[in-house]
């Protein structure tokens, strides 16, 4: 059924990380620090700041090096920039 969200197979989730962790949300190919759990789901938060987004844990893993590495520069040119506080 289209917009209706249904999980298929019954699977242990996966251990809740450290808020900040840098996460990868592979639905929408956006990293993100974890935020919190709300009823099953996880919110990340763009690392530049904005609007928070909750993901089913299933479609997020732990950031790669790089991917953190992208992440944290883009974090501290925005900060550089006057964009965060």
């Amino acid at each position: 059924m289209p917009g209706k969200c249904v999980r298929t197979e019954q699977s242990e989730p996966p251990p809740v990380p450290e808020i900040g962790t840098l996460m990868v949300d592979v639905s929408r190919d956006r990293v993100g620090e974890f935020r919190g759990e709300w009823c099953g789901w996880w919110c990340l938060r763009p690392v530049c700041g904005g609007t928070e987004w909750a993901v089913m844990p299933e479609a997020v893993q732990l950031a790669r090096p790089e991917e953190r590495l992208r992440a944290e520069t883009a974090r501290a040119n925005a900060r550089s920039r006057g964009e965060l506080l």
